[in-house]
């Protein structure tokens, strides 16, 4: 299972400040070092957008796999991937991630292990099957 195929390897770092006094606006790279996302506030929640793409993808940049074939023509640069996250103590919860490498959603957290290392979850199944993936601040 894919949480977000444009994640890269997060790499040691070191910590000048508690994780928990950082704050997680900024631009993170994924896992797999493909993507930049950058998380902002948007109304009272948090999200994130690809706003960098690092790897050519073989969707020539586009949203090919969305379910919704109107959305399917989209760019994935700028595409909202994190969506509806609200803050809970040094954690943030209750949010989605979508991956543009299958089309899907899934629930998701994330939280900071250090001061610049975010820790990003997704699960199916009610939260039974998650994975997760660690994103280095760019």
């Amino acid at each position: 299972m894919r949480i977000f195929g444009m994640a890269i390897a997060g790499i040691a770092i070191s910590a000048t400040a508690p994780a928990s006094a950082q704050s997680v606006f900024d631009n993170w790279l994924t896992e797999d070092r493909r993507a930049v996302v950058t998380i902002e506030r948007c109304g009272s929640s948090v999200c994130g957008r690809i706003s960098r793409v690092l790897v050519a993808m073989e969707s020539g940049q586009r949203d090919i796999n969305n379910p919704s074939p109107r959305l399917r023509n989209r760019t994935i640069e700028g595409l909202r991937v994190l969506s509806g996250f609200s803050r809970d103590g040094n954690r943030y919860r209750g949010g989605e991630i979508y991956d543009p490498e299958d089309g899907r959603n899934y629930n998701a957290r994330f939280r900071l292990i250090n001061a610049n290392t975010l820790r990003v979850t997704g699960c199916v199944l009610g939260g039974i099957v998650c994975q997760s993936q660690d994103w280095r601040r760019r």
